[in-house]
């Protein structure tokens, strides 16, 4: 991904904005000049703020893998969950640095494909780590009396094994040979990757929108059921029922519009977009896309009351707990 696009006019100076490693701009017309000297790229305030975005969202998923790798007690498979979705931001955030120092750096096809294979690998597992999250949340409440057994950590194993094993190979296919570098007709809004690959990925994050949107809606149901039956047996219905149902459907809303706001438009010009439109619209998608690798730690882990006590006590050394206690629910909902 750390392309430089070369201008059909070659004593053109390019301007700072109209370059990214894996864009291309109207007037370059599919042309693709490597650039071995850093000095010949001038800086895009847009890379800058894709390298900023990385660098908040490397520094807050990297406390959430830490806290979780260190604390023997955060080893439910919710957790375990947690830190694939930490991990998996923490690489994408990782890779949109890398992709900005390998492009005022070094410049090279191989590293190009690497990066590129990289961030479609992060962002993947991060996608489908929030699917696996929303698989475990659905069975926790379904299944909640054996929600705690052997076998449900061994559902979360196979599940962690299917997510990264689809976002290596979804990630090593650029590296292999789907990409439009000797073949620039081919290319699509997010260079070197074709438009066929594009657009696989593109329906793969529908599909798992659409999964999750379901999932969450019969969540919503469960939660609604269970706060109605809750309230009749403690006979305060028309106050505990409401809060209850609404802090649940509240608590869903946020993270289903969260997902969809960040990722959505970035997905649909994906599918409708072409090599030949500015390059400002697909950086005004992509970058709120990069966002939700920033949110979700806040959602998913820092909101966690077992998690908070942990960053309290890493932080302070002096928090104790009076007993020890679990979450609210495996769900958090």
């Amino acid at each position: 991904m750390n392309l430089s696009m070369g201008m059909n006019d070659s004593s053109m100076t390019p301007l700072p904005g109209d370059l990214l490693p894996w864009m291309e701009s109207p007037e370059q017309n599919g042309s693709v000049a490597f650039s071995t000297a850093a000095g010949d790229v001038p800086m895009n305030p847009w890379d800058i703020m894709l390298c900023m975005s990385g660098t908040v969202i490397a520094c807050e998923n990297a406390i959430v893998v830490a806290i979780i790798f260190y604390t023997p007690t955060l080893r439910a498979p919710m957790f375990v969950l947690i830190g694939s979705l930490a991990t998996a931001d923490l690489l994408a955030g990782m890779g949109l640095i890398l992709n900005f120092v390998f492009q005022y750096v070094i410049s090279s096809e191989t590293i190009s494909l690497i990066t590129v294979g990289f961030l479609v690998a992060s962002f993947t597992a991060s996608i489908s780590s929030l699917l696996s999250i929303t698989v475990d949340r659905y069975f926790s409440l379904y299944n909640a009396l054996t929600y705690f057994s052997e076998k449900t950590l061994q559902y979360v194993h196979l599940m962690l094994l299917g997510t990264w094993g689809v976002s290596l190979f979804l990630g090593l296919l650029p590296v292999l040979g789907w990409n439009c570098l000797s073949e620039p007709a081919s290319c699509s809004i997010v260079k070197p990757l074709t438009r066929s690959n594009l657009a696989l990925l593109a329906t793969s994050f529908f599909a798992i929108f659409v999964l999750m949107l379901t999932l969450y809606f019969k969540i919503c149901k469960i939660v609604c059921r269970h706060a109605h039956q809750i309230a009749l047996q403690q006979h305060f219905f028309a106050t505990s029922h409401y809060v209850a149902t609404k802090k649940g459907v509240s608590t869903l809303a946020i993270i289903l519009g969260t997902f969809g706001a960040s990722w959505l438009p970035f997905a649909i010009y994906c599918l409708v977009g072409e090599r030949d439109y500015p390059p400002v619209y697909t950086y005004a998608t992509l970058l709120p896309a990069t966002y939700n690798s920033m949110i979700n730690p806040i959602i998913y882990a820092y909101r966690n009351a077992e998690i908070q006590r942990s960053i309290y006590m890493l932080l302070c050394g002096c928090f104790h707990a009076k007993g020890s206690y679990r979450s609210r629910s495996p769900s958090e909902v």
